[in-house]
């Protein structure tokens, strides 16, 4: 008999790890400039190679987006440009990109011309940036709609995260503004890509908001198989969505119309399903208390360099280990569920099994799925929690209000909106998400 399917999506918190101190409401994300990020690089460009290096500041653009721009501007296919990390559309974003051009410097090339994007500084390198190639990202983050003595419970909150460590959830951003993307990715796995496109395409489920009349009506003509007006309905912002349904206008078939879909949005749906199965596994931590701890079985990650190793009685007896723990550079990790991934062992592994059953996928539908995905979906492991760098919390004011400003630094991966998710504690959509 089956498992039963998780009813819950895993997208948001169950419970919160700072659930002792209050909460400072408020919102964040209401305009750009209230949500600052910014890489720190993992090196500096040598000066010479084949790649162009750009240190960009972009406002309004998702990275896909960003990638879009740069591969038209400079002549070149979207795979030749390579990125550190993926970085929120709703957010003034500065960020490390490179460009294969081989035989060509930047001054080859005209200006830049978009409002969107700012060109900070640019080099050469020898080598194609590739993802995690940073050091960190630093945050500067304004809640809103707050009180400012609520500034002393944030900073309560960030001083509880720095001490044990941050739950090193996926955010809600991961999921989309519909919070359906991992069910995309599922489905796209199971090799479903019907129903991949009738969650991406069709009608939204009883009890989800939908965006706009727009959107409605495109969902309509999909059902229809008004392909050609569907995608115009759409609007020029839904690149994913129109992609899909313009290749079934030409007839082409479900499959067809998933694999024609840009190679980062495509990565990102099964990322998503990898994410939500993450998250399924850290609540299950969480709630029995054991995020910051190390079972027998488990395999250890540290942070210096992202090496694993497992976990023994002899290795968990060790003194230098709960030293470790303590300071954190190591911590336990989760699945990112893929073939390639390493396994732990014991009540660990029989748990993480669980984990990706309740999702109605198997280890087999995973190496299924090898010839047609390959290194996309390749999976490795992600540590349950992160260290919390250089915390600060102030209050503030400007032309639009008050607000209280936390500053923070993280390392790759980690979701800033996550901590933020501890420090305001509100309802689900208080947080912008991308689409």
């Amino acid at each position: 008999m089956p498992p039963e399917l998780d009813s819950s999506p895993h997208t948001r918190p169950e419970a919160y790890l700072t659930a002792a101190i209050p909460g400072t409401g408020g919102v964040i994300k209401q305009r750009p400039e209230d949500f600052i990020v910014e890489e720190v690089p993992a090196y500096d460009p040598s000066g010479e190679g084949e790649h162009i290096y750009l240190f960009v500041q972009k406002v309004g653009l998702s990275t896909s987006q960003l990638v879009s721009v740069l591969a038209r501007h400079f002549g070149v296919r979207e795979f030749a440009v390579g990125y550190a990390g993926l970085k929120d559309r709703h957010a003034v974003t500065r960020q490390v990109v490179s460009i294969h051009t081989p035989g060509k410097k930047p001054e080859d090339f005209p200006s830049l011309r978009d409002p969107r994007i700012q060109v900070l500084w640019s080099d050469l390198h020898a080598n194609k940036l590739r993802r995690g190639h940073l050091k960190a990202n630093r945050f500067s983050i304004k809640v809103r709609e707050t009180t400012l003595r609520a500034v002393f419970d944030a900073k309560r909150t960030l001083e509880a995260l720095a001490a044990s460590g941050v739950p090193n959830r996926a955010g809600e951003q991961r999921f989309g503004i519909l919070a359906n993307n991992h069910l995309v990715g599922r489905a796209i796995l199971l090799g479903d890509d019907q129903h991949a496109l009738d969650i991406l395409l069709g009608p939204l489920p009883a009890g989800v908001p939908d965006l706009s009349e727009d959107n409605r009506r495109s969902r309509r003509l999909y059902v229809e198989k008004k392909y050609t007006d569907a995608a115009v309905t759409a609007g020029k912002g839904a690149i994913t969505e129109r992609r899909a349904l313009a290749m079934l206008a030409k007839g082409a078939t479900p499959r067809q119309a998933i694999d024609a879909l840009h190679g980062l949005a495509r990565s990102f749906f099964l990322t998503s399903f990898q994410s939500a199965v993450f998250n399924r596994v850290l609540d299950t931590r969480l709630r029995e208390g054991t995020f910051d701890k190390l079972l027998v079985g488990d395999l250890a990650f540290k942070h210096e360099n992202g090496a694993l190793f497992l976990i023994t009685p002899e290795e968990l007896a060790k003194p230098d280990t709960a030293e470790r723990l303590a300071a954190i550079t190591i911590s336990p990790s989760g699945p990112l569920w893929g073939p390639d991934m390493f396994p732990t062992t014991g009540a660990v592994a029989a748990m993480e099994g669980e984990a990706l059953a309740s999702f109605g996928v198997t280890p087999a539908d995973l190496a299924a799925a090898v010839p047609r995905f390959g290194q996309e979906h390749q999976g490795h492991r992600r540590p349950l929690r992160v260290p919390i760098s250089y915390p600060s919390v102030q209050a503030g004011g400007d032309e639009h209000g008050h607000y209280i400003q936390c500053d923070l630094e993280l390392p790759p991966g980690a979701f800033a909106t996550v901590v933020m998710d501890e420090v305001m504690k509100t309802p689900p959509g208080s947080q912008a998400s991308e689409p």
